[in-house]
């Protein structure tokens, strides 16, 4: 590699500064009010979004108790 082609450590960083991660922030329930990530379901009550809850068996998801 040639000097005139070496990127430099600055820039480098400069151009991966917008490639960090955010952490999930959980939204609340607001059936249950347990914490929830954006669209999925809620697992007590199945809830997605208004209008529409879903029910899975095999993870016991949205079963009523």
């Amino acid at each position: 590699m040639h000097p005139t082609h070496r990127i430099s450590y600055g820039r480098t960083r400069r151009r991966r500064s917008h490639l960090a991660l955010r952490p999930n922030v959980p939204g609340a329930c607001p059936l249950t009010s347990l914490p929830k990530q954006h669209h999925r379901a809620c697992p007590e009550s199945g809830y997605v979004r208004p209008g529409l809850r879903i029910t899975v068996r095999k993870h016991g998801i949205g079963l009523d108790n």
